[in-house]
């Protein structure tokens, strides 16, 4: 794997790191609303910016971007960070 690869991996790891510790504190505040969307650009995915957030779990949530995408932002079981695409 090319190493801006591993770097990206890391980055978006970092973020969601950021992400989880401050998502107990409160699920829709503009801190974890930025962490998302820098998440979701990291991963090359359409979005602009993150304009509510959902918990699911500790590091599962529900990201609606302001452009209508919707996206599940997950960490998957070999620890890497996922946006799935949500139906509108």
């Amino acid at each position: 794997m090319p190493t801006h690869v591993h770097i990206l991996i890391g980055s978006c790891v970092a973020l969601w790191v950021a992400l989880v510790s401050g998502a107990a504190a409160a699920a829709d505040d503009a801190a974890l609303r930025k962490d998302l969307t820098s998440v979701i650009a990291l991963l090359g995915l359409p979005c602009g910016q993150v304009i509510r957030a959902t918990p699911l779990k500790d590091d599962d949530h529900i990201a609606t971007c302001r452009d209508g995408h919707r996206y599940r932002v997950f960490i998957n079981p070999a620890g890497r960070v996922v946006a799935q695409q949500l139906k509108p």
